[in-house]
């Protein structure tokens, strides 16, 4: 090859180099494509540190340990938001479902004890479960990264494309053992409120809005480029929004909750072990007996009991008269209790279905109302595929096999100003918004009421866990929440997510104190996850969809 020829590539290659722009003038609105080697190489530990935060920021764990890191809520998705940019589809699916599996690993930790007490299997295979467990609920972050690299391959800007999938994660991946971002805010309910407009996904819009914009901080600090003033001012000005309206919204529900019905309610924590209460049901109806007895004293109006307070089974054909005479008779006092109804084949014996159920009774021991419970607990109540394999129910002696319900009435209250309609929910019901939605708009309640036995998972975490994500059924439809556990937490949250008395766990106790009866409805009972749905068909359009190019092709004359 001559010289002239050498010299003539080379000066093509040179015009076909992206020229590079000078300090100072990288435009913001390229920042969803650069690059970093620094950044691309520690993908993965930025992945787990985000899973690190993430649990760190979930209120449940900070209530249980004495930890007080809601703040970390505001940079826990920053560490994987600068992760994820310019990674292929399969690897930024990978890096979500790492960081979703450390967070389940480290906050649902409680569930080798469980699988290994009521699974029946031994304590190897119950740790593979775990991180099968845990890597498939991390799945719903991955699903978040995969829709993320899908779409800003196609050009779409990565802010809303984050945004977007983020909601779409959140609403549409299914889990075993449900969760929302939104409890990382338990302890700051200013930043909880806007739940009545959007539920818990348009909360956790808002703090990964802010996360959003501490990463392009520090991003445009990284390259050595101005910064994006919209994505940051858009990310901090409306967590402040949010914290406004949460301001007012306080205030105002806190006044208007005064102006319904006062009821004072009771409580009974039985804590009776999981074995001893079907060995010894005797002493488990005993002990809320007595414990109702020292409420009916204090002058309460209604009563609830925890989850299967009453253990011992009764047949459907003859609940109400055997459980009025041998359990509600003589407590004098309007009662919700929980119980296991039987319903008999009567052409085969064996085939008979259980069911979780949560009754109510009036002041003459007249049982008034049945709740059954329609979302079961995996492993305790039922055993995934355990009717298509029955099998299964051979080597996991220990799993329930109980049937869901199929009706969302309410339990009846009546007092001297007339009948007021209580939802139940019972077990983790109450961590699901879509399904506590459907139940409020069908039964127009005036009380939420959740009865509970978290005393499968032992003295850890989980409790507090369960209860910093059923407050934001409180706020989502502004009405009191009273939860009875067996084992605790049992506790009475206000219309605005605040825990206002409690029990402490693993004790028997009783509990006293003042709700009212609230009718109205709020945006998010009106228009429930639409929002969210129309974020999450967003999220795939734009995954499959590539953005047109805004730029004009250069003559060639």
């Amino acid at each position: 090859m001559s010289d002239e020829e050498s010299s003539l590539q080379e000066s093509a290659k040179t015009r076909n180099k992206p020229k590079k722009k000078a300090q100072g003038q990288t435009s913001p609105e390229s920042d969803s494509s650069e690059k970093s080697p620094v950044l691309f190489r520690y993908a993965w530990i930025m992945a787990v540190a985000t899973g690190v935060l993430y649990w760190l920021a979930f209120a449940g764990m900070s209530s249980y340990q004495g930890w007080d890191f809601g703040l970390v809520t505001l940079v826990a998705w920053v560490p994987l938001l600068l992760a994820l940019p310019n990674q292929t589809p399969k690897r930024a699916f990978w890096l979500g479902v790492l960081a979703g599996g450390t967070m389940n690993v480290l906050g649902f930790y409680w569930l080798l004890n469980m699988l290994r007490v009521f699974s029946g299997f031994p304590t190897p295979l119950c740790f593979l479960f775990v991180v099968i467990i845990s890597t498939y609920q991390g799945g719903r972050i991955g699903l978040m990264g995969w829709l993320y690299a899908r779409a800003t391959q196609r050009g779409w800007r990565h802010e809303w494309v984050v945004l977007c999938a983020f909601a779409a994660s959140e609403l549409v991946f299914p889990l075993l053992f449900p969760w929302y971002y939104a409890a990382t805010v338990t302890k700051l309910p200013a930043l909880a409120q806007v739940a009545d407009i959007g539920g818990p996904i348009l909360v956790g819009l808002v703090l990964l809005g802010a996360n959003l914009a501490v990463a392009e901080l520090f991003l445009a600090r990284f390259h050595r480029r101005p910064m994006n003033r919209r994505v940051v001012g858009a990310g901090f000005g409306v967590l402040a929004l949010s914290a406004f309206y949460g301001v007012v919204r306080i205030l105002q529900v806190d006044a208007d909750a005064v102006k319904g019905e006062p009821l004072h309610i009771g409580i009974v924590q039985g804590n009776m072990g999981l074995i001893e209460k079907r060995e010894d049901s005797a002493e488990g109806l005993r002990r809320h007996k007595r414990l109702t007895g020292e409420l009916r004293q204090k002058g309460v109006e209604l009563v609830v009991w925890s989850e299967s307070s009453v253990t011992f089974g009764v047949s459907e054909d003859m609940y109400k008269p055997f459980l009025r005479d041998n359990v509600s008779a003589h407590l004098g006092v309007p009662t919700i209790f929980g119980g296991v109804i039987i319903r008999e084949d009567p052409n085969d014996p064996r085939m008979e279905r259980l069911f979780n159920t949560a009754l109510s009774s009036n002041s003459k021991g007249e049982i008034t109302g049945r709740y059954d419970k329609h979302y079961l607990l995996a492993f305790g109540e039922y055993l995934p595929f355990g009717d298509t394999f029955p099998i299964l129910h051979e080597w996991s002696k220990n799993s329930g096999r109980f049937s869901p319900g199929d009706t969302m009435d309410p339990l009846p209250l009546v007092t001297k100003t007339g009948t007021h309609n209580i939802s139940a929910l019972i077990c983790y019901e109450d961590i699901l918004p879509g399904f506590t939605n459907a139940v409020v708009i069908h039964a127009n309640p005036e009380l939420l009421v959740n009865m509970t036995n978290d005393a499968w998972f032992g003295d850890t975490s989980e409790p507090y866990e369960h209860l910093a994500l059923s407050t934001f059924r409180a706020i989502e439809h502004r009405k009191y929440l009273v939860r009875s556990t067996n084992s605790g937490v049992s506790a009475i949250v206000d219309p605005v997510g605040r825990v206002i008395a409690h029990t402490p766990t693993f004790q028997a106790a009783k509990l006293d104190g003042i709700v009212y009866l609230l009718k109205g409805s709020t945006i998010y009972e009106d228009i429930g996850n639409l929002p969210m749905l129309a974020l999450t068909l967003a999220a795939f359009v734009l995954a499959f969809l590539r953005k047109k190019s805004n730029s004009t092709p250069k003559s060639t004359a």
